[in-house]
């Protein structure tokens, strides 16, 4: 891309959930946080912590990610599959404002244990992801279910501000995907 990421969170050594040659661009140096621990760059507080993931079939390190960014604590599990957080996961990502959570089974939580986990995580907004083209009406169409959220519209993209997550608990938002 012409525009490219400033800052870019690898999850798990997946060519899933590492991309970084989808966000890079020749004009701009790429921060890449591929791992725990504590990082700032731009403005942006990153903290991860390791949790377990069976992604494919294959035992693999996962690290979750909570990034402070205008006020607002944006979490991201990334290959996350077990709604069980260790202590240190929990305290690393904190008060959740906005979560992205993976519902497409596979490796991943399955659509009725990532609706738990983000409940028990309190997040005012959840964004299902990693749900692909396999069964991914099914796994969406499940997780909406289950989060009494079948009315939701995908959108094409979510602008918010600190301000507009009042009021929020549990909101669902469906992202377009762009593939």
């Amino acid at each position: 891309p012409r525009f490219g990421a400033d800052v870019a969170l690898v999850t798990s050594n997946s060519v899933d959930f590492n991309g970084i040659e989808n966000v890079t661009s020749k004009n701009k140096n790429l921060f890449v946080v591929d791992g725990p621990g504590e990082y700032e760059v731009q403005g942006i507080f990153v903290r991860g912590a390791i949790s377990g993931s069976k992604y494919k079939d294959k035992e693999r390190i996962n690290t979750v990610y909570s990034l402070i960014l205008d006020g607002m604590n944006i979490a991201f599990l990334g290959a996350l599959n077990s709604a069980d957080l260790d202590d240190r996961a929990k305290s690393v990502l904190g008060e959740i404002d906005i979560l992205f959570v993976p519902i497409g089974n596979e490796g991943t939580l399955n659509p009725a244990d990532a609706n738990k986990l983000a409940t028990k995580l309190g997040a005012k907004i959840v964004i299902p992801m990693h749900y692909g083209e396999v069964g991914e009406k099914e796994a969406l169409k499940t997780f909406l279910k289950e989060s009494g959220s079948e009315d939701v519209k995908p959108l094409e993209k979510l602008t918010i501000k600190k301000k507009d997550l009042e009021g929020k608990q549990g909101d669902v938002v469906v992202l377009k995907s762009m593939s």
